[in-house]
């Protein structure tokens, strides 16, 4: 009889440990499905960051928490998110779709408090990194940094210079809220808003030969040597291309950077160049000739040049308006794109 008792009592504590860790694994099963931006936000930073670990140090998480969140998101979704190998984590097809979609998304909610404050305080505070080419710095920015500064003197307003490639790293790196300057070729997940426009200009000093003629073809630059920026800019790509089309030949006097050494070097005499308009103030054409070659050579756009996907903070919208009002309504610059990297 003692001994039926014993076997009765072990049996409903072991009945009823089983029912707690039902119970438990229940609420742990009902915890990460109820929680879809704990999810998004775990599978977000597992993409960024490319491992379990990195993630779950950077939500200050455990990485079986970070699983689980993740397991849950594919069972809900119904479709694998994400392969895991034994050194990093690859996206699947229907993963980099989610991923385009829940990052501005998990960006904007943890920027949420900042940007709330921001709005309400008139943006006493804050942040932005513009990155820019040394002529958009010179010559496009300084009218647009002064306006803001005065609207805006708590914000923190940082201008990154460097090269067309390195501003798309910035821009991909989310080390730039945005970027402003000319393209040629987009990016499939870049947005690029050109909003000025600017012609190509000859400049040779005052008493060149080409200074005094009616009119001057490409044909006619042939003899006398360019001076243009490095190979590796824009600029001298489309010179190069030009010359090229029309099976002109050329000579590259002296390669140099900066369209003020440029313009320094073309009043001493050193050479001619072609030079984009947006370098052009009534002081250089006193003392160079100015004329215009739109007829052989393309205008150069400048603009916007945003990740799409990425969400911009009221620092960010705040300068773009001053770029242009309503620039951004007219934009795809919050549609997600493959990126390029």
């Amino acid at each position: 009889m003692a001994r039926k008792k014993l076997n009765k009592a072990a049996k409903a504590i072991r009945t009823g440990r089983k029912s707690a860790s039902r119970a438990s694994d229940d609420a742990a099963r009902y915890y990460y499905k109820g929680n879809r931006q704990k999810q998004m936000r775990a599978f977000v930073y597992t993409v960024k960051l490319g491992t379990l670990t990195r993630a779950a140090e950077a939500l200050y998480l455990s990485q079986p928490t970070v699983s689980l969140q993740l397991q849950a998101l594919e069972r809900e979704l119904g479709i694998r998110l994400l392969e895991r190998s034994r050194r990093r984590i690859n996206l699947t097809d229907a993963g980099e779709a989610l991923y385009e979609i829940a990052r501005p998304l998990v960006e904007g909610w943890e920027n949420l408090d900042r940007d709330f404050q921001a709005k309400i305080k008139g943006l006493e505070a804050g942040r932005l990194t513009i990155a820019a080419g040394t002529s958009t710095i010179q010559y496009l920015l300084p009218e647009m940094v002064r306006r803001y500064r005065e609207r805006f003197p708590a914000v923190q307003l940082q201008l990154a210079n460097v090269t067309g490639k390195d501003g798309m790293a910035l821009l991909r790196a989310d080390e730039a809220d945005f970027a402003v300057g000319s393209m040629l070729d987009v990016p499939n997940d870049i947005a690029w808003a050109p909003v000025y426009h600017y012609d190509p200009m000859l400049i040779t000093p005052l008493d060149h030969p080409l200074a005094s003629k009616a009119r001057v073809s490409v044909e006619d630059l042939s003899p006398y040597g360019l001076i243009l920026p490095p190979q590796r800019l824009s600029t001298y790509r489309l010179v190069d291309l030009v010359f090229q089309q029309r099976q002109v030949p050329y000579q590259v006097a002296i390669e140099v950077g900066g369209w003020e050494v440029i313009k320094e070097y073309v009043a001493m005499g050193l050479g001619i160049s072609i030079v984009t308009g947006i370098c052009i103030t009534e002081a250089d054409r006193a003392r160079l000739a100015v004329r215009n070659m739109r007829e052989y050579f393309p205008q150069r756009s400048y603009g916007v040049v945003m990740r799409k996907g990425k969400y911009l903070s009221g620092e960010a919208r705040a300068f773009i308006d001053l770029i242009r009002p309503g620039l951004l309504t007219h934009r795809d610059y919050d549609e997600s794109g493959h990126s390029e990297r």
